[in-house]
């Protein structure tokens, strides 16, 4: 598979103090503040004045523990779907993507909230698809781990009701018919009657149809859903190797791949490798499988100059917020910019209409009510 393009489009994840366990010792704010309003809000409002298409929020049900039960790492995080609706009252071009767990929240309440996103931010919802198995996890809600093959069944599961439920309610359902006092077309909202291995919805979704249509759904391509998925995202540790892996999704049925890149950049007069060795001395950074880059922001300008030869777009992963996340924004996605390889999102714009994602009619479009949908 041959990919052609003039851009790469450029997505950030905001978590906290930053991707490193133990960035909330270098971040220069007290570690309760990894929690706070101010905080999301200043690490958001950086991202979009830089020009990033979307910034994606992490989450997990149970706060990761302390390393041997000390105070290496800080556990405190908030909600994902409540940073990103806070964000959408905040920001206006960027594009949101909480994690949300596709095994221990139900589906509908899910493809409600994020419907619920999309209205608020007028258009610029994504959904990071979670797949957390972990027996503490589970145990938080009441439900047990899955088998590996069944959590991939049940994660394509949930992002086909989340679809359904999303296509229905029909772009024109509402109509607020004073004369008649309808404020809904009955025969444009329609019952989605998913009966699955794991769960039933019968639908229809009480908020009417995002403005997208389709909230934009990201997964790792590992899971092997990606004909489902707006982007799949690919955790390789090298170049060639993301290539490989960006071909396969894209020919799974993926509409775009982006590449999993974890940043730590030479800042103040520090180098990159000095920073990373700081950052070990109080934790260790877990082997994720992804590319992790340690340099200059002008070397990291041409390795992902180059990544947009082999992928749609990249997911950067700042290993301190307050320091790489800045420097991203003051000096790489500007040169990117200037070298025509990245492009801002336009005011006004949706999250599908930045990532060149096409707009899609309800699949229920044509199906009367009385009928079944």
């Amino acid at each position: 598979m041959v990919r052609s393009r003039s851009t790469l489009h450029v997505a950030v994840e905001i978590d906290g103090a930053g991707a490193h366990p133990a960035a909330w010792r270098f971040w220069g704010r007290p570690p309760a503040e990894v929690v706070s309003a101010q905080a999301l809000r200043d690490s958001v409002a950086v991202a979009e004045t830089a020009g990033f298409a979307l910034v994606t929020f992490d989450d997990r049900v149970v706060p990761a523990s302390s390393v041997d039960g000390s105070s290496a790492v800080a556990v405190g995080r908030l909600d994902s779907g409540t940073k990103a609706a806070f964000a959408a009252t905040t920001t206006t071009t960027v594009g949101l993507g909480p994690t949300v767990q596709a095994l221990t929240t139900e589906p509908f309440h899910l493809a409600t909230a994020l419907a619920s996103l999309d209205h608020a931010s007028h258009g610029r919802a994504a959904w990071v698809v979670g797949v957390d198995n972990s027996p503490d996890v589970h145990a938080a809600v009441g439900s047990v781990p899955r088998d590996p093959a069944a959590a991939v069944r049940e994660a394509r599961d949930v992002v086909e009701v989340a679809r359904r439920l999303w296509d229905s309610w029909e772009d024109d359902a509402v109509i607020r018919d004073t004369a008649t006092g309808r404020f809904l077309d009955p025969n444009k909202v329609h019952h989605t009657r998913f009966d699955g291995e794991f769960f039933s919805v019968v639908g229809p979704l009480i908020t009417q149809r995002p403005p997208q249509g389709q909230v934009v759904v990201l997964a790792d391509a590992s899971l092997g859903i990606s004909a489902q998925l707006d982007i799949a995202l690919v955790a390789e540790s090298d170049v060639p190797s993301i290539a490989g892996s960006a071909v396969v999704a894209g020919d799974a049925g993926a509409a775009l791949v982006f590449a999993e890149v974890e940043v730590v950049l030479d800042a103040d007069g520090v180098s990159a490798g000095r920073r990373s060795a700081e950052l070990g001395g109080h934790a260790d950074w877990p082997d994720t499988g992804r590319f992790r880059f340690e340099g200059s922001p002008t070397d990291l300008v041409e390795a992902l100059t180059s990544l947009a030869d082999v992928v749609d777009g990249v997911r950067l992963h700042p290993a301190v917020t307050t320091t790489d996340l800045y420097i991203l924004a003051r000096e790489v996605i500007p040169a990117l910019t200037a070298s025509g390889v990245h492009s801002p999102p336009t005011p006004g714009a949706t999250l599908r209409e930045t990532l060149g994602l096409p707009w899609t009619a309800s699949r229920y479009v044509g199906h009367r009510r009385t009928g079944g949908a």
